[in-house]
């Protein structure tokens, strides 16, 4: 039997099976690495284009057309004032303010306070106006002459003054003039401010005082001061008042001050109402300067700096009377002759009016 023949192919190796190409999966890779590129590229610079278009924003002129006041109260947060600017129509992009300030580190710098913005301001000066704290300044004046209880009157009354009223201090010791003061400000502090400034004139004056005055204190020359203020209005009159006050002082003589019978009746609560009777003359009180000799145990009201001064530095004369002379001002006398003239003629005049 013959030997079965050998197949030459037997003894080849087995065909391995091809591999896939390296060079697909390498451009497949780039392909994706190029498109997250231009994706970046691409939002980038639409996040650098938000932060072109909030700057501008945050300069560009606002959208108020006129003039407003806004309130920011103690305590409120960034979101919130910026909803508050926005209603008020101060801004337009409440999110671009907020984004702003923290960006710039500043969003803790806002200030509560009465504010008033102009047409036309940015949100970035809308922020410095809020940051430097740039409130609107109110004014509250007090007349000269008034009582305690009439000031006191006037500061309750005044509109954005926060808190009661202290205890009362006692009378001449508010000094009347006109005061700037903030939203939000203390009535206290008002009064503090008034019984502050009143100590640092009288003693400011008093250190300029005329020589041999019949009084030796500072608290008695606001007493005559005060009844100074009370007796005329016109300011060129004060200084000759006050020295025919201090003639009459000198020579034992009574005052005769008719405001000061009106506050002994009134205590200073408040305007008599009515004219003094001769009853009235007669009432045994301490502050009727026609039973009393000397001065009145204290102020009858509250002398502003030109009777202050009036008492500190009384003109020099003779006379130790006057009247009112039918005009607003009053007449001088020297002797009680001319001044029953002076009285016969006001009498005249007051009956003719009545």
């Amino acid at each position: 039997m013959s030997e079965p023949s050998e197949d030459p192919t037997d003894n080849e190796p087995a065909a391995t099976p091809p591999s896939p190409k390296r060079g697909g999966l390498g451009r497949a890779l780039r392909r994706t690495l190029i498109l997250c590129l231009v994706v970046g590229v691409v939002l980038a610079g639409a996040a650098i284009g938000v932060v072109f278009w909030a700057q501008d924003t945050y300069h560009a002129s606002g959208p108020l057309q006129q003039e407003v006041e806004v309130v920011i109260e103690p305590g409120a947060s960034l979101q919130r004032i910026a909803a508050n600017l926005q209603r008020a129509g101060v801004i337009e992009y409440p999110k671009v303010f907020i984004a702003m300030l923290r960006y710039q580190n500043k969003h803790t710098q806002l200030k509560a306070g009465e504010y008033r913005f102009l047409p036309g301001q940015s949100q970035a000066e809308v922020a410095q106006t809020l940051i430097a704290h740039h409130v609107i300044e109110h004014r509250i004046t007090i007349p000269e002459g008034l009582t305690v209880s009439e000031i006191f009157g006037i500061i309750e009354q005044t509109d954005g003054l926060t808190g009661g009223l202290p205890p009362k201090p006692p009378e001449g010791t508010l000094f009347p003039e006109t005061y700037q003061y903030r939203r939000g400000d203390s009535r206290a502090s008002i009064v503090d401010r008034l019984q502050s400034k009143m100590a640092a004139t009288v003693q400011e004056l008093w250190q300029s005082r005329a020589e041999n005055l019949p009084y030796s204190t500072p608290e008695e020359a606001v007493i005559l001061a005060s009844i100074v203020e009370k007796e005329t209005g016109i300011a060129s009159e004060r200084a000759h008042i006050a020295g025919v006050f201090v003639n009459r002082l000198r020579k034992g003589m009574r005052l005769q001050s008719d405001p000061t019978i009106v506050y002994g009746l009134t205590q200073g609560d408040g305007p008599l109402g009515r004219a003094l009777t001769r009853q009235d003359w007669k009432l045994d009180n301490p502050y009727n300067t026609y039973l009393i000799t000397g001065l009145p145990p204290g102020p009858i009201a509250n002398p502003g700096r030109d009777a202050l001064i009036a008492a500190m530095q009384p003109m020099k004369t003779k006379d130790i009377y006057f009247v009112a002379d039918g005009t607003g001002g009053h007449a001088f006398a020297e002797t009680l002759t001319q001044h029953n003239r002076n009285v016969a003629k006001w009498r005249k005049i007051r009956d003719a009016v009545e």
